[in-house]
């Protein structure tokens, strides 16, 4: 199975958003330092009137540089877009990134769990063989017993069953093989 790195498409955006965070904090600089200079100057009495005209008249005379201050603007807005769209796809993530560490966790413990299914079935087969010399033995020994105790030297062999995990793909079962 593939490698799945859920962390990876969290860095790409988290730089992407912090490379776009700092062009937004760049492009505002540069407005402020274009403007800092060139704003209108106005009193509170000034009328409403007054305020639109002397920014009027400041855009007219210095139309380059409220050009250039109108496209910073618009960069602005367009990045700030853009990271919007960041923020949202990283909200986003944490449940593709939660899904991709539940499969990871999965598969991890499927494998841990098909070596201790396959270690149970060893010792299934070797216990199995034990129970069968067992019997062997106990099959060669109750005769002479019976004349010695008046009794069987073991019983319950027909019931002795020994676990054995098996799994159709999907599903694993636990059985009892009788032995």
């Amino acid at each position: 199975m593939k490698e799945l790195n859920p962390s990876l498409p969290l860095k790409q955006i988290q730089s992407e958003m912090k490379a776009l965070q700092s062009q937004i904090q760049v492009l505002e600089q540069e407005r402020a330092a274009l403007t800092i200079n060139n704003d209108a100057i106005t009193h509170e009495d000034d009328s409403p009137f007054a305020i639109v005209e002397a920014y009027r008249r400041q855009a007219r005379e210095n139309a380059q540089l409220f050009a250039e201050i109108k496209g910073i603007e618009d960069a602005i807005a367009a990045l700030d877009t853009q990271l919007q769209h960041k923020k949202a796809e990283l909200a986003r993530l944490p449940r593709r990134q939660q899904r991709i560490n539940q499969e990871q966790q999965l598969e991890a413990a499927k494998e841990v769990a098909q070596v201790h299914a396959e270690r149970i079935n060893e010792i299934a087969q070797e216990l199995a063989a034990e129970i069968r010399l067992l019997k062997a033995c106990a099959d060669q020994l109750s005769p002479l017993y019976w004349q010695v105790y008046y009794k069987p030297f073991i019983t319950g062999f027909k019931t002795i069953s020994v676990p054995y995990v098996r799994s159709d793909g999907a599903v694993w079962t636990i059985v009892n093989r009788i032995v």
